[in-house]
């Protein structure tokens, strides 16, 4: 599959959750309430999609402005239109390129990763790259995956990872310390919060495709079915989610 139907087909599966990690709306507003983000703070998304975080940021903190980096050019049209309609659209400029590319030439109060970590390599490079852009004593939002428990055979194929991809959860927070900063806050997603996400990111998908027939239909419903099995028959209980939220050091 093409990047463009990758990413059109992401779109479609997240219409009911636009939230692209298995997290809840109530513990997003959570996890940004803990930041007590101060007057006129600069926000920085990396791997930004549509947008849900950082939208949901600018509603918390009315007087803050934002930058969302993405490279699929149909998410970044799709928070467009979300900030019109939320009436925050003059509080926040879309790049389209590389999360890894956008340029460190600003300091910023708050830098969000979640579920991005792959566009830099991996957890530590993504702290390492998070750190150019933040303010002494800033903050890193940071979601992540982990071992929920040790992965099966089966698992690993059905993720096509291996047991050294990701490490278990003290591991993770350490891994994240280790890079010069400090937890002041963390949020572990449950197995209710999976479920949602993944039924809403199959079913959604699998909905469109029922309505809409044709090819794209047929390419969203092996991508649904893909997806589930991939979900229910390998890392439901096993792979886990944390949502970091950490303040750099020195």
């Amino acid at each position: 599959m093409v990047t463009m139907e990758r990413q059109f087909i992401s779109h479609l599966a997240h219409r009911d959750h636009p939230i692209a990690a298995p997290v809840s709306g109530a513990h997003v507003t959570r996890l940004l309430r803990r930041a007590r983000l101060p007057e006129g703070a600069r926000i920085l998304d990396l791997g930004c999609g549509e947008a849900a975080w950082t939208l949901r940021a600018l509603a918390l903190y009315e007087d803050a402005t934002a930058d969302g980096v993405d490279i699929s050019p149909v998410a970044l049209k799709a928070a467009e239109e979300n900030a019109d309609i939320q009436g925050v659209w003059e509080r926040i400029r879309l790049h389209e390129k590389p999360a890894a590319d956008f340029p460190a030439v600003e300091r910023y109060d708050l830098v969000i990763c979640v579920g991005a970590t792959h566009a830099f390599g991996g957890l530590g490079p993504t702290l390492d790259h998070v750190r150019r852009y933040l303010r002494p004593n800033g903050l890193a939002l940071v979601g992540e995956g982990f071992w929920e428990r040790e992965p099966t055979p089966e698992a690993l194929t059905r993720l096509d990872a291996k047991p050294s991809d990701l490490l278990d959860l003290p591991g993770t927070v350490a891994a994240a310390e280790s890079t010069g900063f400090h937890t002041v806050y963390a949020y572990t997603s449950d197995l209710s919060e999976w479920d949602d996400y993944e039924w809403s990111w199959t079913g959604t998908l699998l909905r469109w495709a029922n309505e809409n027939p044709g090819p794209d239909a047929d390419k969203a419903r092996a991508a649904a079915l893909e997806h589930r099995d991939m979900w229910l028959h390998g890392y439901r209980r096993t792979l886990g989610f944390v949502t970091l939220l950490l303040q750099r050091t020195g």
